[in-house]
């Protein structure tokens, strides 16, 4: 009776252990099939000008000094080489069997050189047809035909959870293939305006830039641009341009080698909760316009600091990243109807959407303020003081009130000294401030433990700054 209960008990761990393989994913064919179309790229870079030597960026004794010294210049004799070669790798698809080819922009951003791989080992000299450095999109091109190509996902179809599997060329090793899930759609990161990303938490590592990202049907639903780390390496969190707006990119590169992006001339930030009651908002939605650039396009229609944009030619705000999104992806010259909140209505405005020629960087130049007239502190923790006549010429404000320190409950906004506050918001009415008494009159009407909407001046740029829990003083 005992031998036959641990034949039975044998068997039933057989069987689970079967069913729980059953319900994994099999990537063999998948793998199999579409790595044909996933290439190797290698770019070189040559310096010229160098250095005695190169610093190195391992010890004798690091276990990656084996891996990484092949691709450190040898400087035979230890003479002054007047240039070197700077090589690197990554990854990329084709899209075409004529040998158009998508990567990412930092793969090949300032290559001499651009070498792409095949998987059967053939390697060719490519052509640079284009790249985007906002959305980290390059499109290039070698001569030949015949080749595999990779199908393309329908986006809408993607969702959060599902299996995705990225092939590409981690630290050189060609076709290497890693699985995952989808961890959330829609990502926007710091300094990256134009890309709505998809995080995933496969394994993407220096090499795998540029390469595809699978679902389970064998298609493209992006290409892998970055990760997350602190380390350098993976932490289990990675992002993918989606598809959709990579081909969007690389038609307007195939057709002229450049993209063309409209441009609303207006500095935005999000909305939210607490912003949203004071503009008098149902609920934290869109892009509320800090400022408003003189003589472009938002100005031009009547666009207004303090307006909350909700819609873009039809399109949703739901939140402020949407926006740059949308209106970049807008060809300059179109006419557009934007809709907004503005003073408790919500109207629409038609506006001639301009185009983005080059980065202009914000001027982080701020105004030195003359001594506080009265170092009293207010409710919100802030020492104020008004602007002189001169201060107010130079900077061209009728009004506003210096912060001269931040202390108690404003300590923990991201309010600082230099700051110029400039109005004050509540239930969708906008009051400018002149003097500190009148500001201080304005305080004196919230409840203790309100919350206070300041529009704040920082250097050339405005933002909405909200006050938690105001002090009952």
């Amino acid at each position: 009776m005992k031998r036959l209960l641990v034949l039975l008990s044998f068997f039933v761990s057989v069987s689970l252990t079967h069913a729980q393989v059953q319900g994994l994913p099999d990537f063999t064919e998948l793998a199999e099939k579409q790595g044909q179309a996933v290439v190797n790229i290698s770019t070189t870079h040559v310096v010229k000008g160098g250095s005695q030597m190169m610093p190195f960026p391992f010890d004798e004794n690091d276990p990656e000094f084996e891996f990484f010294k092949r691709f450190i210049p040898k400087m035979p004799g230890g003479g002054k080489p007047r240039e070197f070669e700077n090589k690197s790798l990554g990854s990329g698809f084709i899209i075409s069997n004529d040998g158009y080819i998508m990567t990412n922009a930092h793969v090949i951003d300032g290559a001499d050189q651009v070498t792409v791989r095949l998987v059967d080992k053939r390697e060719f000299k490519a052509k640079v047809i284009g790249a985007d450095k906002r959305t980290d999109v390059a499109l290039i091109k070698i001569e030949a035909g015949s080749l595999p190509v990779v199908k393309l996902a329908n986006m809408a179809n993607l969702k959060v959870g599902e299996w995705v599997v990225a092939i590409g060329s981690p630290f050189g090793f060609d076709n290497s293939v890693t699985a995952g899930i989808v961890s959330a759609k829609g990502r926007a990161l710091p300094q990256e305006n134009y890309v709505p990303f998809i995080q995933t938490d496969v394994a993407i590592n220096p090499g795998n830039s540029g390469g595809p990202l699978f679902n389970m049907r064998g298609e493209v639903v992006g290409i892998n641009s970055q990760i997350y780390s602190r380390s350098g390496g993976y932490m289990g969190v990675s992002f993918a341009i989606p598809i959709d707006v990579a081909m969007e990119i690389q038609s307007q590169l195939r057709a002229s080698g450049k993209v063309s992006r409209g441009r609303l001339g207006v500095v935005i930030q999000e909305v939210n909760k607490e912003l949203a009651d004071s503009l008098g908002l149902s609920k934290p939605m869109g892009a509320v316009v800090n400022a408003v650039e003189k003589g472009g396009p938002a100005e031009k229609s009547g666009l207004e600091p303090g307006d909350v944009i909700l819609k873009f030619d039809g399109k949703a705000i739901n939140n402020s990243a949407d926006l740059p999104r949308i209106v970049g992806m807008t060809k300059p010259g179109t006419r557009a109807l934007v809709q907004v909140w503005r003073r408790g209505v919500t109207r629409d405005i038609s506006v001639t959407v301009g185009e983005i020629i080059e980065e202009r960087p914000a001027s982080l130049a701020q105004s030195q303020g003359k001594k506080p007239v009265e170092q009293v502190v207010n409710r919100l923790g802030l020492v104020l003081s008004e602007l002189g006549a001169e201060q107010r010429k130079e900077l061209k404000m009728n009004s506003g009130l210096l912060i001269d320190e931040v202390r108690g409950t404003a300590a923990r906004s991201d309010l600082r000294a230099g700051d110029i506050v400039i109005a004050v918001i509540s239930k969708g009415a906008t009051t400018e401030l002149k003097s500190v008494d009148q500001f201080n009159k304005i305080l004196a009407q919230f409840a203790k433990g309100s919350s206070v909407t300041l529009l704040i001046r920082r250097g050339e740029m405005q933002t909405f700054v909200t006050i938690k829990g105001l002090n009952g003083d």
